[in-house]
């Protein structure tokens, strides 16, 4: 049994951060998004794609970051995420996106107790490659349930516009 896992990297402000290739759908070049008025801070706006309209947000401000200028290198990651009411699709900008690695569990330690800006709670654990750290996301959870559902209303409401 191969217990491998893949993971996407993608850097934010600097640090590099991972979450499971099973939650990413895509990675979008960044493209025009419109706004959509009264949204939190890191809600940016929504993309369409294909068709669909797709809420991004901006997870250098849900996290407490600050804001970066697009660059040539600005990626906007497509994923899905699970919250209490089902899932949804949504973007995630990243300052820019690396590669798709494999970790194996005997690379992956606990999240620290203390010393990074997140929440442990959003962490999955540290992943280990070359010397360096990875910090692995939890996607679902950065999301609380209340926000996944707002995310689906965005989504819907944008689908109804462009019918």
């Amino acid at each position: 049994m191969n217990d491998t896992n893949q993971y996407l990297t993608f850097t934010l402000e600097g640090e590099q951060y991972a979450i499971s290739v099973l939650k990413v759908r895509e990675v979008l070049e960044y493209t025009r998004i419109t706004k959509i008025p009264k949204t939190a801070a890191y809600m940016k706006g929504v993309i369409n794609l294909r068709g669909s309209g797709v809420p991004v947000i901006d997870l250098r401000a849900k996290f407490g970051m600050g804001e970066a200028p697009n660059s040539k290198d600005t990626s906007i990651i497509v994923m899905e995420v699970e919250g209490g009411n089902g899932g949804v699709v949504l973007g995630a900008l990243a300052d820019s996106v690396q590669e798709v690695i494999e970790l194996e569990p005997s690379q992956i330690e606990p999240p620290p107790r203390f010393g990074t800006r997140l929440a442990t709670e959003f962490i999955l654990g540290m992943g280990k490659r070359d010397d360096k750290f990875i910090i692995l996301l939890d996607i679902d959870k950065i999301f609380s349930s209340d926000e996944v559902v707002f995310l689906k209303e965005i989504e819907t409401e944008k689908e109804t516009v462009q019918a």
